[in-house]
């Protein structure tokens, strides 16, 4: 009895410290995307602040794609790997935009005079800059940010349940905001 106990707190550990560096890929790639597109809005229209469904500084569509890559991709097959690259952001790109034009009536970016785009929501064009950027991300970035988190494994597992409630109170106080009418949200119709 006392070993069956002892594999269940084991088998709860193992899923505690699995379910913190999931937390921690995210809360980075989150952040990560935040900057992509700040800087990406900088460099197309001089302003680097760009509207954020958030409140914080991240963006859960860059958070989700990587950490569902890593979860999901195979280092030895190559083009299952090229694969995913391509379609599991597009997938998220594409779920994000319908769920948030949905949800909220709004359309944070659009890509409608894009060449083959779908709903405006996604195109091929960026389809294939998310695939490239992804392929760089599990190749070089990646194997960078495990080292981070093995580097702050002991400070980040006292840590992320505070950093989850900051995500759900902001996610929170983001989905009231923009409950109350598009009377009070600026016009976020912008290509990203």
């Amino acid at each position: 009895m006392l070993i069956s106990i002892l594999n269940g707190i084991n088998a709860q550990n193992v899923l505690f410290e699995e379910a913190a560096s999931i937390v921690f890929y995210f809360t980075i790639y989150s952040f990560f995307g935040w900057m992509l597109e700040n800087s990406y809005n900088f460099f197309t229209k001089g302003i680097f602040i760009k509207p954020n469904f958030l409140y914080g500084p991240f963006k859960p569509m860059y958070g989700f794609a990587p950490v569902l890559l890593v979860l999901l991709s195979k280092p030895d097959s190559h083009w299952v790997l090229v694969l995913l690259c391509f379609t599991i952001p597009t997938v998220v790109e594409y779920i994000s935009g319908a769920l948030l034009q949905k949800f909220f009536r709004q359309q944070w970016w659009d890509y409608s005079g894009t060449p083959m785009q779908l709903h405006g929501h996604i195109c091929l064009p960026f389809s294939l800059c998310w695939g490239v950027l992804s392929l760089v991300c599990l190749k070089w970035i990646h194997p960078a940010v495990i080292k981070m988190y093995d580097a702050s494994e002991t400070l980040w597992n006292w840590t992320w349940p505070a950093l989850m409630l900051y995500f759900i109170a902001d996610l929170a106080l983001t989905v009231r905001k923009y409950i109350r009418g598009p009377e009070t949200i600026s016009n976020l119709d912008t290509v990203e």
